[in-house]
């Protein structure tokens, strides 16, 4: 089982939930106006210093399959997405159990 945390610029959320759709996930659970910096990228703080905020899902596998489709579709749309501080983020880890 893993799970995946994908994380991308507020602006980028109907981009994400239409990869989710056509990927057939429809299962997550999302934060909106999420705070934070990555290695390398802007920081989104919403401020008027920083005013971009992101969005997070994070999505529970207990089958490969989806999370593999979810890994090729995200891949694919950040082929098209030109600003490195644009792309959006997938992180995999492992779970160990969903109660």
């Amino acid at each position: 089982m893993k799970i995946a945390f994908v994380v991308c610029n507020e602006v980028y959320t109907p981009r994400v939930m239409e990869i989710m759709k056509k990927s057939e996930i429809d299962f997550y659970t999302r934060w909106e106006h999420v705070l934070g910096k990555g290695h390398g990228t802007e920081a989104h703080l919403g401020t008027r210093s920083f005013p971009e905020v992101n969005s997070v899902l994070m999505i529970a596998f207990d089958q490969d399959e989806p999370l593999q489709k979810l890994i090729h579709a995200v891949t694919e749309e950040n082929s098209s997405i030109l600003r490195a501080d644009d792309k959006i983020r997938l992180f995999q880890v492992p779970l160990e159990k969903i109660l």
